[in-house]
């Protein structure tokens, strides 16, 4: 193999033996899995943490795509619009083994993954759903999301993953038939059913707002 082979085979080794058996595993048998040297694995990556860091980079960041801020921005559809499509291909794209189970691995051990992937949600993707709910409820506020904001809004994303964790770490399908983890009615049932909720809230600003140290 190439340089660029070899790496390449470290990688892709590396993202499915960390999906299978957790972050804490040995890079001894990671080496062993993949049929590599431990000598050779630590050449292409010094640390550990170099090759958690790669992994973050391919799985996670790797696979966000700049379109979806645009689309969440398009102020030609509407809100309803914009989250059905977006989730629809957001599903499509995140909701993979490899994705669901690194994410859940991670935050079991030292978080290094779910943080920084949350902190691109907090910073890319929630601000952009936030006003897109307050839109729908006719509001224009700027103010911090409020607790029941936010934890509505956690509701409509977290449901969406649990698709994923379901079927992924439980072994559950998501229904008796199996429909897609990104079928377009399931999503647009959670998306309405989360908009028309928010149509309850109080006006943005007026509630109290969510402790800054969750507000992520």
């Amino acid at each position: 193999m190439s340089v660029a082979e070899r790496e390449r085979h470290i990688v892709d080794g590396a993202i499915g033996f960390f999906s299978e058996h957790g972050l804490d595993a040995q890079m001894r048998d990671l080496a062993t899995a993949i049929g590599v040297t431990h000598t050779l694995v630590y050449h292409y990556f010094p640390t550990k943490q170099a090759l958690v860091d790669r992994v973050y980079l391919e799985v996670f960041e790797g696979r966000w795509k700049p379109e979806w801020e645009a689309l969440l921005d398009n102020r030609k559809l509407s809100p309803e619009a914009k989250l059905n499509a977006f989730y629809v291909d957001y599903a499509r794209t995140v909701l993979t083994r490899e994705f669901v189970r690194i994410l859940i691995f991670s935050g079991l051990s030292d978080r290094s993954i779910t943080d920084r992937f949350f902190h691109l949600l907090a910073t890319r993707l929630f601000p952009r759903l936030v006003r897109e709910t307050r839109r729908h409820r006719g509001s224009s506020s700027r103010a911090r999301p409020s607790a029941r904001e936010h934890e509505l809004l956690m509701g409509l994303h977290g449901g969406v993953f649990y698709g994923g964790l379901r079927w992924f770490v439980y072994g559950q399908a998501v229904h008796e038939t199996r429909p897609a983890l990104d079928d377009a009615t399931v999503i647009a049932d959670r998306v309405r059913s989360y908009l028309d909720t928010s149509l309850s809230l109080e006006p943005a600003g007026r509630a109290a707002a969510v402790p800054s140290r969750t507000a992520r």
